[in-house]
């Protein structure tokens, strides 16, 4: 099982350099669940990816589903993320159907229908992104719910934003339609990869719903038990990350330096009230 774990640890730290710092504050013996649980979120979120074609990605993610319930006990002897994984479910009792509903909630990512709404996307966003907070919160001891949904929710927004160059290429769309059509903005003019005055203004309106949400955390955050902070650390640059997306072009987003990343997620270990920045 150790070899399994340094996989899944060298996974994150190479995939997900901000949940891969977040762990390091979490305690040493919770570390390697929480890595297994990050190997996991990252090789379901790259089926797409890894498959190219709905197909193939349909048959990973049924893979998935069939090692939570337990059905591919040998080959998931044979993967490391997978076993890693078990051993966390079985070891702080993960409920089966919040990892199920996070692989169900993935399959909008093999196609190209493109999300309709704004309540859409939170819903989506919160059975992905915001699944996995709460998930880890339990692996630390503790529930963390509440704060888990808003945060989950600014984080997949963010993300989804800085995405939008590689999403537009292959036709993917994460902006809510209900927003590009408020806004006069075709979704062949997004595939395009055209900036326009109309999709400036839907992004801003798309940021501006991160934020509400960032708020919300804001106001949580004092009431968040203390063992619980790890889990939320990785939406500490939710906030100035936003922020660059204010002054780029929409297909050229600014990114926030790996040195700037850690140094606000070290700033929010000490304090939790900087989570939202």
């Amino acid at each position: 099982m150790q070899d399994a774990l340094a996989y899944c640890a060298e996974l994150v730290r190479n995939g997900d350099r901000d949940r891969f710092l977040a762990a390091l504050f979490a305690p040493a013996e919770h570390r390697g669940a929480l890595y297994a649980l990050y190997a996991f979120n990252l090789e379901v979120a790259r089926v797409r990816e890894a498959a190219r074609e709905p197909i193939p990605g349909e048959i990973r993610l049924q893979w998935w589903h069939e090692v939570i319930a337990g059905e591919r006990a040998g080959e998931a002897s044979a993967n490391p993320v997978a076993a890693a994984l078990l051993d966390a479910i079985a070891r702080y009792r993960l409920p089966e159907a919040r990892l199920t509903d996070f692989i169900e909630a993935h399959r909008f990512d093999l196609y190209d229908e493109p999300m309709a709404t704004v309540g859409d996307l939170e819903d989506y966003a919160r059975r992905t992104a915001s699944a996995v907070i709460d998930l880890a919160a339990q692996i630390l001891g503790t529930d963390a719910r509440q704060l888990a949904d808003p945060a989950g929710i600014a984080l997949a927004i963010a993300s989804r934003l800085h995405a939008l160059p590689m999403h537009a290429v292959r036709r993917q769309l994460y902006v809510p339609v209900e927003l590009l059509q408020r806004h006069g903005v075709s979704l062949e003019a997004v595939f395009a990869r055209q900036s326009s005055a109309g999709l400036t203004a839907a992004l801003a309106e798309l940021r501006a719903l991160a934020r509400r949400h960032l708020a919300q955390v804001r106001v949580y955050a004092p009431k968040l038990a203390p063992q619980a902070l790890p889990a939320v650390l990785p939406v500490a640059p939710v906030r100035s990350s936003l922020d660059r997306l204010d002054r780029s072009d929409a297909f050229a987003p600014k990114e926030i330096s790996l040195w700037r990343r850690q140094w606000l997620i070290w700033r929010a270990a000490r304090n939790p009230a900087r989570i939202a920045g």
